[in-house]
């Protein structure tokens, strides 16, 4: 009799201890998550005053990198007018208010 294997996705935790990712890398990829945020808070700064009397609401997302954005009322639309251009970018979206939060949790 053989045994077969069922078929699963990557799963990765102690379960599948070949696909755990070190603690280096985790940390690594937190710090450019994080250092991309900056980037986009940034430049969202400094938009958002120029925009927010106009566009109130309306959602903006940012590629980090070259600084461009894109703005739409539906956060699908913007984000994908943003992956159009930039279709393997890191994109990071805001809603043109004071704050700059999307949603509430």
């Amino acid at each position: 009799m053989t045994e077969t294997k069922p078929t699963r996705s990557r799963c990765r935790g102690r379960l599948f201890p070949e696909y755990t990712i070190s603690p280096e890398e985790l940390a690594r990829r937190k710090a450019e998550k994080d250092a991309r945020g900056k980037k986009a808070r940034s430049y969202f700064d400094q938009i958002c005053p120029q925009l927010i009397d106009k566009y109130y609401n309306w959602f903006i997302t940012i590629e980090p990198n070259s600084g461009n954005y894109f703005i739409d009322r539906d956060i699908e639309v913007a984000e994908e007018k943003a992956h159009q251009k930039y279709p393997s970018g890191w994109l990071v979206t805001f809603r043109l208010n004071e704050t700059g939060v999307c949603d509430r949790i």
